[in-house]
């Protein structure tokens, strides 16, 4: 991939139940972030975690689940345009956002309907 994750602002986000196999496929075969298994005694909640580098994700199995369509996480990107290609050739479309001065950015929505923004500073 030509572009690597900087940092992470805040995360836990929720997908409905059984929704496991799509989390993996979407943040782990798409987004390149490798799985983390879960502590024991969490393990029992469902859901699955994910990390690159510093930046963690959560998935949690929430029922009855909504998606977060306005709340989201925001992930700095170095070399953001990279991203975007790398994304078309995976046929995940965008949505280019040019409201924050002195930021490229994007957003993304997961299976579940969940809102991402990724972002690089000018």
């Amino acid at each position: 991939m030509d572009f690597h994750y900087e940092s992470i602002d805040h995360i836990q986000l929720a997908a409905p139940h059984g929704s496991e196999e799509q989390a993996r496929e979407f943040y782990k075969d798409i987004l390149g972030f490798q799985e983390v298994q879960k502590p024991a005694l969490l393990q029992k909640n469902g859901g699955v975690w994910f990390r690159f580098g510093f930046v963690e994700i959560h998935i949690g199995i929430e029922e009855p689940f909504n998606a977060a369509r306005k709340a989201h996480p925001a992930f700095r990107v170095k070399h953001l345009d990279g991203m975007k290609a790398y994304l078309i050739t995976k046929n995940v479309a965008y949505t280019e956002d040019d409201r924050l001065p002195g930021a490229n950015r994007f957003y993304i929505h997961d299976p579940f309907g969940n809102r991402l923004e990724f972002l690089e500073w000018q």
